[in-house]
C-alpha cells in the first residue's frame, strides 16, 4: 500500500507541475522528480489512459493540459447532487488504477 501512496503522491506533484504549465522537457522533469525518463512517459501515459487531457506544448517546452483538469485521489466527505453523482466515473478510472502500478 506504501507504494500506491507513493505513486498517487508522484501524479498529484505532476499536475500540479503540468497546471503551472512548469514541467520542462520529459528529462528535466525525470531529474527534478528523481525517476527516470522512461517513468516519466509511463506515467503520462498512464495519465492519458485516466482520461486526463495532458499533452507536450513545444513552444513551453512542458507538458499542459488541453482544458482546465485537475487530478483528485482520496476521500472527501460531501454530499454530491444527483447530477455529480451520475458524472462520477469512478469505477472506470478505479478500474485504470491498476495502471498505476507500471510506473
Amino acid at each position: 500500500m506504501k507504494q500506491l501512496t507513493k505513486q498517487i503522491a508522484l501524479l498529484e506533484r505532476v499536475d500540479r507541475l503540468i497546471r503551472l504549465k512548469a514541467t520542462g522537457r520529459p528529462k528535466q522533469l525525470a531529474k527534478r522528480l528523481d525517476i527516470s525518463e522512461a517513468t516519466v512517459f509511463r506515467m503520462i501515459e498512464t495519465m492519458k489512459e485516466l482520461n486526463a487531457p495532458v499533452y507536450y506544448d513545444l513552444a513551453r517546452q512542458s507538458y499542459a493540459y488541453a482544458e482546465p483538469t485537475k487530478f483528485k485521489c482520496g476521500f472527501y466527505l460531501e454530499e454530491l447532487d444527483r447530477n455529480t453523482e451520475k458524472d462520477l466515473s469512478g469505477g472506470f478510472a478505479f478500474n485504470n488504477l491498476k495502471y498505476l502500478t507500471r510506473f
